[in-house]
């Protein structure tokens, strides 16, 4: 029989040769040490875990393995050399049996997940092992397998991964820490929130052990890598699929024309809908250290070029077929006072057989063309416009650490693999957009749709259909307008529908499960937030709230005077901007006050970390001294008319402070039919709309949202006038 240390030595070596496998954050074992309480966490991807285990822990612990795991015959072999503990969660006696082993001071090591992923990422987190730690009080050291995912022994089906017969293994070993759970918990509830909490570690472990690259154009080349050359990863209307050798090559084919018309680091407007070019451009701006400012063309001509000044904007890449389509000659002629529109047609001209050739072969050279650039993670990798819907837009600039933390956030508590498509209709000029529906995708190995716009309802779900998609992203108005075209045959193939820009009203929810048989995933963030900051996700879902804080956000709330419950949110973490810039001092970055930013939100989170949003601050009105929340009132509104759109303001009123006036394009909706649905729920009578103003069509800006601030001056003029 081997002896446990020769054993080590024989896997040690094996494992070198095979899989390259380094070991990170050896420094956190020191705590395995004779006496001391440890449980060591792992996510489990493959059959060669244990084997990666007992190589890189500088002593064999305690495996406790699932039952019918342990009684496999190739596994009985190694039953005492590598102390191997069958582990039932239905069998008391089993657990107690670990429990006293842990309190003799005998490291243990324990799957959370209890079984092989079936997805790649993390799956639910089983209460035994919670239960175990919070028993014995043991510290937990989190340990991150990443590569073994990828071989022919992890339990992936087939296309969910590219296989590679010997991939690189990445052992992370994280900083030991300990559950905290209140004194006062007892019983179901005690578990319930012991079990939240390993979740909690082991989904922050995944996030802060995952690096895609320094930069966004080395994420791109670990894609390729990691996915395979010739994988699709993006397609449009045209039927054309780039895959990801072409998109690389293409990047760098024109990143060279580009480069050749700016400097490194300067900023140069991208004016395009969701197509292939504007993947392309993206990335071709990236691979030559230029920074794309992605413009709104819905935003209107003086929007755009208040864009333009404050982002010092010298060339514009844009087409001149979507302009004459578009009929954007007026936002073209506001921007052409300020920047040089350069036109992808006259490009593609310029493009002949050498420089494609040239760029096949840079592309295989790629990541030490890019490196020349000596980009770091904090440097401006975009800039993205605010909505304006309260006010003129700023800029916000991302770093590269930004976006890639995002998107290590979501994968972290969102599992998506090669097999899953991702229909994106919403326009990558939003955060959204970008890191959600195009980003987050292509970088993460799944395919993505580009649709050029989220208005054409009755197109849309028929696209969906036709592309066998199984993810989209959208906004309530959005989702609320595909239900009601929709076929109910058109969405069969999603698995994730996401919502976020603006609150889910109930009857869309309701819609969505009745029509189609599908919850919708209601998330939340800000531009500034790269963009998300709290999402539902199928493991984890509160109907009514935006779901849990993503892994690596800290936040805190502030008292808001004349509100009992929630506060004012402020967020920090990997993903807040770098800062924004402003029309009156353009180019100017003008930075978070020590990382925070203060989201303007006024919201509520629960005991589980659930957020509840009870609305923005700057839509509140104090009437008679108390603080009414307009969207509270618009949603009492939506709830008797959901057909309708309806927009709450307030007004500025001599005798009250403020009165509040209702804009609808309901030619029905009357006064006392909203008064009486709020004495039924108990609401005040001073938040029922003084007035109401009937409009055949509501102003609303490209992302689906209403243009608040145009409502007021239409409202304002009205009223004045009459």
């Amino acid at each position: 029989m081997l002896s446990s240390r020769v054993l080590r030595s024989i896997l040690h070596a094996i494992l070198r040769i095979l899989y390259r496998y380094e070991v990170r954050g050896m420094e956190h074992t020191a705590i395995i040490r004779p006496g001391e309480k440890v449980l060591v966490v792992v996510n489990h991807i493959s059959f060669l875990d244990g084997a990666f285990l007992m190589a890189a822990l500088p002593r064999i612990p305690v495996f406790a393995i699932n039952t019918d795991m342990a009684n496999r015959w190739w596994l009985k072999p190694f039953w005492r050399v590598a102390n191997l503990h069958p582990l039932d969660p239905t069998n008391p006696l089993a657990v107690k049996e670990l429990i006293n082993k842990i309190n003799q001071g005998r490291p243990c090591v324990i799957f959370p997940e209890g079984r092989i992923s079936v997805t790649g990422a993390l799956m639910k987190i089983y209460a035994g092992p919670a239960y175990i730690a919070d028993r014995t009080g043991a510290a937990i050291i989190p340990v991150r397998l990443d590569g073994p995912e990828l071989t022919p022994f992890s339990r992936l089906k087939q296309g969910q991964v590219t296989r590679h017969l010997f991939p690189k293994v990445i052992v992370t070993i994280c900083e030991p820490c300990r559950l905290e759970v209140g004194p006062g918990l007892r019983g179901k509830e005690r578990r319930k929130a012991a079990n939240l909490q390993l979740y909690e570690i082991m989904s922050t472990m995944v996030f802060r052990t995952t690096h895609w690259g320094d930069t966004l154009f080395e994420a791109l080349l670990r894609a390729r890598s990691r996915h395979g050359w010739r994988y699709v990863a993006v397609q449009d209307t045209s039927g054309i699929q780039i895959d990801y050798m072409r998109l690389v090559a293409g990047a760098m084919v024109l990143g060279r024309k580009l480069a050749a018309e700016t400097r490194p680091g300067e900023r140069v407007g991208v004016l395009l809908p969701n197509v292939n070019a504007a993947a392309v451009v993206f990335m071709a701006l990236q691979a030559m250290g230029r920074v794309p400012a992605m413009l709104n063309f819905s935003a209107g001509p003086a929007n755009l070029e208040a864009a333009a000044v404050m982002a010092e904007l010298g060339l514009v890449v844009s087409s001149a077929e979507f302009v004459r389509k578009g009929k954007l000659e007026p936002v073209v002629a506001a921007i052409g006072s300020h920047a040089r529109l350069l036109w992808l047609e006259e490009v593609r001209e310029t493009i002949g057989r050498m420089d494609r050739l040239r760029g096949f072969v840079e592309g295989l050279l790629a990541r030490k063309i890019h490196g020349r650039l000596r980009l770091k993670r904090d440097d401006p990798a975009a800039v993205l416009f605010t909505s304006g819907s309260e006010g003129r837009p700023k800029g916000v600039v991302l770093s590269h650490r930004n976006i890639l933390a995002n998107c290590a956030q979501l994968s972290a508590r969102v599992d998506f693999n090669q097999l899953d498509r991702c229909f994106n209709a919403l326009p990558i000029f939003h955060s959204f957009g970008l890191t959600g529906g195009m980003l987050l995708p292509i970088l993460g190995g799944v395919r993505v749709y580009m649709y050029p716009s989220p208005l054409h309802y009755r197109l849309v779900p028929e696209m969906v259909y036709d592309s066998d998609s199984t993810i989209i992203f959208g906004t309530n108005a959005f989702f609320k307008g595909y239900a009601r075209m929709a076929d109910p045959y058109d969405f069969r193939s999603l698995r994730y529908a996401f919502a976020g820009g603006e609150a889910v009203q109930e009857e869309t929810q309701r819609l969505w499960f009745e029509k189609f048989g599908i919850r919708i995933l209601t998330g939340y963030g800000a531009t500034e937030t790269a963009p998300v900051i709290a999402v539902n996700t199928p493991m984890h879902y509160r109907a009514g709230t935006v779901g849990r804080f993503l892994p690596g956000i800290e936040w805190r709330l502030e008292p808001v005077a004349g509100l009992e419950r929630g506060g004012r949110l402020w967020v920090k973490g990997p993903n807040v901007m770098l800062g924004y810039l402003r029309y009156e001092r353009p180019g100017v970055l003008q930075p978070p006050e020590d990382g925070w930013y203060d989201t303007g939100d006024i919201v509520d989170v629960d005991k589980d970390g659930f957020v509840s949003i009870i609305g923005r601050a700057k839509r509140f009105a104090k009437i008679g001294g108390e603080m009414v929340s307009l969207g509270a009132i618009e949603d009492l509104v939506v709830s008797l008319r959901p057909e309708g759109h309806h927009a709450v303001i307030a007004l500025p009123d001599p005798r009250k402070g403020e009165r509040l006036v209702l804009v609808t394009n309901d030619e029905t909706l009357e006064r006392s039919e909203i008064l009486a649905a709020a004495r039924k729920k108990g609401m005040s009578e001073i938040t029922v709309p003084a007035e109401i103003v009937r409009m055949p069509k509501l102003p609303v800006l490209g992302t689906g949202k209403t243009d608040y601030p145009e409502v007021q001056k239409i409202v304002t003029s009205y009223l004045s006038a009459a």
